[in-house]
């Protein structure tokens, strides 16, 4: 009798699989366990986390680590996925031209234009020239209400610009209703005495004047050159509540390409491909260059710079020379990340071009050979390292009911595709490439401009609802769905995740329709472009009409809906395609673990 562990160390989750085999090499799976991996896949920092995982599964069965006679660890380590983004281009605005962003109150409705002034210099105002107030936070609501209404009789107010978040209080309370843009930070930054446009959209709506350069010139009075010039400020006040627009004729407005370098990909038929031509030509060139052996960035580029940050983190995790890193794949996903713009007054951002690269890094040094030694040592049990893993996944795959050979899978974990195929006479075409579920993270916190990775995961995991009543919420889906406890008020109005039987609310104020279709449209770029161009490198004569049945492994393929959007995708090639059930009872994990113990048989004979 033998009791076996294999170990899955992926990119975020270690997974262990225990079977007893008995005489005549049958096998009896007991237990499994799955942790958090600790520390970058492929290190010695993933120790621990191995430790937890197998304690957990022997605990499990009323064991001990010490009763384990072999453990067997997947080969995968020298490969590691690492993701990165750069923007092509940047809207800089200087000498204080413009604010435009969405503060959670604005008031009034409407556009206008003016001169600026200050709500402490309104005495010294002309009659027969529109104003637009300056007020900071030393003055009250009322005193700015007061003092407006005073003046008002004497002078044109066409509109008002707020440091504090009170332009609902001071409507509230003035005569005629104006637009009034508030939540100015830097208010201190606003020249006094230079002519502005002013405008707020009506609620659900945004602004049409001052995100055109030809509206702009219209309330303005701007010349062509001049309404050349403002383009970068329109584009940048695309989708905004309210904004401010300050004619400065000694500002520098200009919208600013980056040196974004080009790409040179060695391979069998080596190419260089320019970033700015975006991920599609990217993508095109990465299957031109056949068998890729290392891939380079141009000195002092954008992109030059980002392959170089990956290679020196893993070469900082790794320990290996400079010479030993090499990029073995890239995926290239074109996106819009939220850029703070320079010279803006309050924290304006402004969609700009970028593209989100994964790549897969590859050592000369085996560190899982590192692993299993110091493993040995502390456990003092055999350790060896027992295969590749998407050959691990696919044996594992095989105990899903239902299967049968020739078989295809996917294996679609945080930093990596895998995706294999086994023909009935036991040969195995797999491919390794970059790119999986922290690619997809990273473009829901880039195009959401969230602060926090964490919740661009949960984003990722969970469907979506908007809490409309203490009684019911209406689902991303459109589904009206009534409880019969009351919601916690806290979530009342607000976008939440449905977790399980948990809400999580989403804290920055997105429209729920738009964090689905970012959210989707992530995964589209990053799973489905992956698994057609694996399945396609795995698929005997490259054609996806060869493969007949494909399963799902790996962490992604729990997702609520990647699985069927890969239904969709294969739909029209005739493939079988749904998620694992490995072992009969696991679900689409601990495909690698589970094939590291059935492994164990072959070896043995």
């Amino acid at each position: 009798m033998s009791i076996v562990a294999g170990v899955d160390i992926g990119n975020s989750t270690t997974e262990v699989c225990v079977g007893e085999f008995g005489q005549g090499r049958s096998v009896r799976f007991l237990t499994g366990s799955s942790v958090m991996t600790t520390g970058t896949k492929g290190t010695l920092a993933n120790i621990h986390g191995i430790r937890t995982a197998l304690k957990t599964a022997m605990g499990a069965i009323g064991k001990d680590i010490e009763d384990l006679d072999l453990i067997r660890l997947n080969e995968a380590a020298p490969v590691i996925g690492d993701t990165a983004m750069e923007t092509l281009t940047e809207t800089i605005i200087t000498d204080s031209s413009m604010i435009g962003h969405n503060p959670s109150t604005p008031a009034g409705a409407g556009q206008a234009a003016g001169f600026l002034i200050r709500f402490e210099h309104l005495s010294q105002a002309v009659p027969g020239r529109p104003y637009i107030v300056v007020a900071g936070r030393e003055h009250t609501y009322e005193e700015i209400a007061a003092g407006t209404d005073k003046e008002a009789d004497r002078i044109e107010i066409v509109g008002m610009i707020l440091q504090a978040d009170e332009a609902v209080l001071v409507e509230n309370r003035i005569r005629r209703k104006i637009p009034i843009v508030d939540e100015v930070a830097k208010i201190d930054r606003v020249p006094e005495g230079k002519e502005a446009a002013i405008e707020v959209a009506l609620p659900g709506q945004s602004i049409r004047m001052l995100s055109n350069p030809y509206g702009i010139a219209t309330l303005l009075h701007l010349t062509p050159e001049e309404t050349k010039s403002v383009t970068p400020i329109a584009k940048s006040l695309i989708g905004s509540r309210s904004a401010v627009v300050i004619k400065t004729p000694n500002g520098d407005i200009r919208e600013n390409v980056l040196p974004a370098g080009e790409i040179m990909i060695d391979g069998d038929h080596p190419v260089t491909v320019s970033l700015d031509e975006g991920a599609e030509r990217i993508m095109d060139a990465v299957r031109s260059a056949g068998q890729v052996r290392d891939v380079d960035g141009s000195e002092n580029t954008n992109v030059g710079n980002m392959l170089s940050r990956i290679k020196k983190g893993m070469r900082d995790v790794s320990g290996d020379s400079a010479g030993e890193i090499r990029i073995t794949d890239i995926l290239a996903v074109d996106t819009l990340a939220p850029v703070l713009i320079s010279g803006a007054l309050a924290g304006e951002t402004c969609l700009e071009k970028a593209v989100g690269i994964a790549a897969m890094v590859r050592t000369q040094q085996l560190p899982m050979r590192r692993i299993a030694e110091r493993l040995e040592s502390e456990l003092h049990c055999r350790v060896v390292v027992g295969g590749v893993e998407a050959v691990m996944a696919t044996l594992g795959a095989l105990t899903t009911p239902g299967t049968q050979l020739p078989l295809a899978i996917l294996d679609m974990g945080g930093g990596s595709t895998d995706a294999a195929v086994i023909q009935k006479d036991g040969s195995i075409q797999l491919t390794h490439q970059a790119g999986a579920g922290e690619l997809v993270s990273m473009l829901i916190q880039t195009e959401l401009g969230l602060e926090d990775r964490h919740m661009a995961e949960q984003i990722k995991r969970y469907p979506l609802a908007k809490v409309e009543s203490l009684f019911h919420m209406r689902m991303e889906s459109g589904e009206m769905h009534f409880v019969e406890d009351s919601i916690d008020p806290r979530f009342y109005g607000r976008v939440v995740l449905l977790a399980g039987d948990r809400l999580i609310r989403v804290e920055k104020d997105i429209p729920m329709e738009k964090i689905r279709q970012v959210r989707r449209d992530a995964k589209r770029k990053v799973f489905m472009t992956n698994a057609v161009r694996a399945l396609e490198t795995v698929a005997p004569d490259h054609n996806l009409k060869n493969i007949s049945n494909v399963v799902l492994v790996g962490g992604s393929a729990l997702d609520f809906e990647i699985p069927e959007m890969l239904m969709e995708e294969f739909a029209g090639y005739r493939i079988v395609c749904g998620r694992g059930n490995i072992r009969g009872s696991e679900g689409p994990r601990n495909a690698v673990a589970t094939g590291l113990v059935l492994s164990y048989m072959g070896d043995a004979k």
